[in-house]
C-alpha cells in the first residue's frame, strides 16, 4: 500500500466512551468525550494531561480493546471497527499497543524466546529452524538488545526494566504494524534509562515510517520526543499544536498550569502549593467549560457553553472562549499572575539531563 504523508493512518473522530456504574440511577463516568486524534506516517503525537484525563483509555480505544460508546476509527479513512476475532488480528498487525508496566505486561514464566515466538507466529505464521531463529535475532536487533544470545533465553525478571520495555516493544514489532500506540512507556522506568527508551521510539519512527501516539503526563517529555501536542483535561481536548511552540507558549489556562507545575528545586515551598480547586467528577462534569471550576478566568459563557477548539495561531487550537469574538468572552491571561503563586500539580518533570 502507498503512504500518503498528509492522510491519517489511524484517525478517530469523535471518539467518546461512557462507563455505566452500577445501580439503578447511578449514571455514567464520562471517560472520554468527543475526541479527534489524527496519526500520520513517521510523526509522534502526545496525548498529556493529569492522572484521570481520559489519556489511557483514548489509547485502548484505539487498540479496540474496549468498545466506544460513540465515534468512528478510520484506517487510512475506511472503518476500522473490528467485529469479530478475525477482523480483529488483522487490525491488530496494524496497530499495536505498548504497555507501560513492561513487568506486568510479559508473562513472568515465559523466556523471551516464548515471548517473541508467540507473536511471531501470530502475526507472521508459522516459522521454524533458521528463519525463526533469523526473526528473533531482527526483532532484538531492531531495539538495540544485541548480542542476541544475552538476551534470548532469559525470564522478565531477569532483565532491567529498560531492557524489559525493550523486549515490549519488539513483541510489538512483530507484527510489523503501522501504528504504535505507546501508554506511558518510560514512567515506570528509572530516570537513567527514559531518554534512551524514547530515542529508540524516534529511531522506529524514523527507520520504519511508523506512526505513534505517545501518552504521557509529562509535558517535557512531550516536547522532547513528539511533533505534535494534545492537551486533555476531563475527558476532552483543550489545547493542540506543535509540540515546541505549545510548551513554550501555552494558550489555554489549564495547558499553562500543567506546564508551570513542574516543581521548581530552588522553591522547596512551591512543591507544596497545590492549584486552586480539584478535578472535577467525571459522573457529573461540569457544565460548559470542564476546567471553569479552576479557572481564575472563567465567566458566566464559560460555565453555560461548551467552547469549541478555536484558532489560536498557525496550526495550534485551543479549547477557550477567551480566543473567542463573543463579547461576553472571558479577558485571559496568565495563569501564574492570576494565582499570584507558582501551582503545583501532579505531573513530574523530564530529568533536566534528559532534556539536554
Amino acid at each position: 500500500m502507498t503512504v500518503d504523508a498528509d492522510t491519517p493512518v489511524l484517525q478517530a473522530v469523535a471518539l467518546r466512551k461512557y462507563f455505566r456504574l452500577r445501580g439503578r440511577g447511578a449514571g455514567s463516568v464520562h471517560a472520554v468525550d468527543d475526541v479527534d486524534i489524527s496519526l500520520f506516517s513517521g510523526r509522534v503525537v502526545a496525548l498529556v494531561g493529569e492522572s484521570g484525563s481520559g489519556k489511557s483509555t483514548i489509547a485502548r480505544l484505539l487498540a479496540q480493546l474496549m468498545p466506544v460508546t460513540s465515534g468512528r476509527l478510520l484506517l487510512h479513512g475506511e472503518d476500522a471497527t473490528a467485529r469479530g476475532g478475525r477482523a480483529f488480528r488483522r487490525y491488530a498487525r496494524r496497530v499495536q499497543m505498548i504497555f507501560q508496566d513492561p513487568f506486568g505486561s510479559l508473562n513472568p514464566v515465559h523466556t523471551v524466546r516464548y515471548i517473541l515466538t508467540r507473536s511471531l507466529r501470530i502475526h507472521r505464521g508459522r516459522l521454524t529452524g533458521d528463519e525463526l531463529e533469523a526473526a528473533l535475532r531482527e526483532l532484538l536487533g531492531r531495539v538495540q538488545l544485541t548480542p542476541a544470545e544475552r538476551y534470548i533465553d532469559k525470564f522478565p525478571h531477569e532483565l532491567s526494566g529498560g531492557q524489559r520495555q525493550r523486549v515490549a516493544i519488539a513483541r510489538a514489532l512483530a507484527a510489523n504494524p503501522e501504528v504504535l500506540l505507546a501508554d506511558e512507556p518510560i514512567s515506570m522506568l528509572d530516570v537513567s534509562i527514559r531518554l534512551g527508551i524514547l530515542n529508540l521510539l524516534r529511531d522506529l519512527r524514523d527507520r520504519l515510517g511508523i506512526a505513534i501516539l505517545y501518552i504521557t503526563h509529562d509535558i517535557a517529555s512531550a516536547r522532547y520526543f513528539a511533533d505534535r501536542t494534545m492537551v486533555m483535561y476531563a475527558g476532552r481536548v483543550v489545547e493542540t499544536g506543535d509540540s515546541e511552540s505549545l510548551t513554550q507558549d501555552p494558550k489555554h489556562p489549564y495547558t499553562q498550569l500543567l506546564i508551570a507545575s513542574a516543581p521548581d528545586p530552588d522553591d522547596l515551598t512551591a512543591r507544596a502549593r497545590g492549584a486552586r480547586g480539584e478535578a472535577p467528577s467525571l459522573v457529573t462534569p461540569p457544565t460548559g467549560c470542564r476546567f471553569h471550576p479552576r479557572c481564575p478566568f472563567a465567566t458566566e459563557l464559560c460555565k453555560a457553553e461548551v467552547p469549541p477548539l478555536l484558532h489560536v495561531g498557525d496550526g495550534r487550537e485551543a479549547a477557550c472562549w477567551g480566543y473567542s469574538d463573543r463579547e461576553n468572552r472571558p479577558l485571559v491571561g496568565s495563569v501564574l499572575e492570576a494565582y499570584g503563586e507558582r501551582p503545583s500539580i501532579d505531573v513530574p518533570p523530564l530529568n533536566a539531563e534528559e532534556a539536554r
